[in-house]
């Protein structure tokens, strides 16, 4: 199987890593619609999210990056999104939103944003100060 996810998981892709567990990684989105755009992937490969093993402990992981988001990116309002068409790999996208982030009521997936490594690495750091 040639799923970008699993790599990442493996580490054969490097991705700014905000957590990581036995069965759980969150990473900053390489095309994010916001500053602190989040994927939360399982490990071991599932098609869908209702397909991750220990659910519960998954959906936990999204809340615990969700709040950690709020915290480091300075906003309440975290998007939510499980949708599974792009890449075949059971994620959740959380996205921080902020006044006139220039998405309007709902994201608009063509509207991503443009940060530069650095940046990103400074983002992540920032997120994992929050993470408990």
């Amino acid at each position: 199987m040639d799923c970008i996810f699993c790599k990442i998981a493996k580490k054969e892709i490097p991705a700014d890593i905000i957590y990581e567990d036995k069965n759980v990684i969150a990473f900053l989105d390489i095309h994010p619609l916001n500053k602190g755009h989040t994927l939360i992937i399982p490990k071991k490969h599932a098609r869908w999210v209702w397909g991750v093993e220990n659910f519960g402990e998954y959906s936990e992981v999204a809340k615990k990056v969700a709040k950690a988001l709020q915290k480091a990116m300075k906003t309440e309002y975290i998007a939510m999104g499980v949708a599974g068409n792009e890449i075949p790999h059971a994620h959740i996208h959380l996205v921080p939103r902020f006044e006139d982030d220039g998405h309007g009521g709902w994201l608009k997936v063509e509207n991503t944003k443009k940060i530069s490594e650095e940046e990103m690495k400074k983002i992540a750091q920032e997120i994992r100060k929050f993470i408990k």
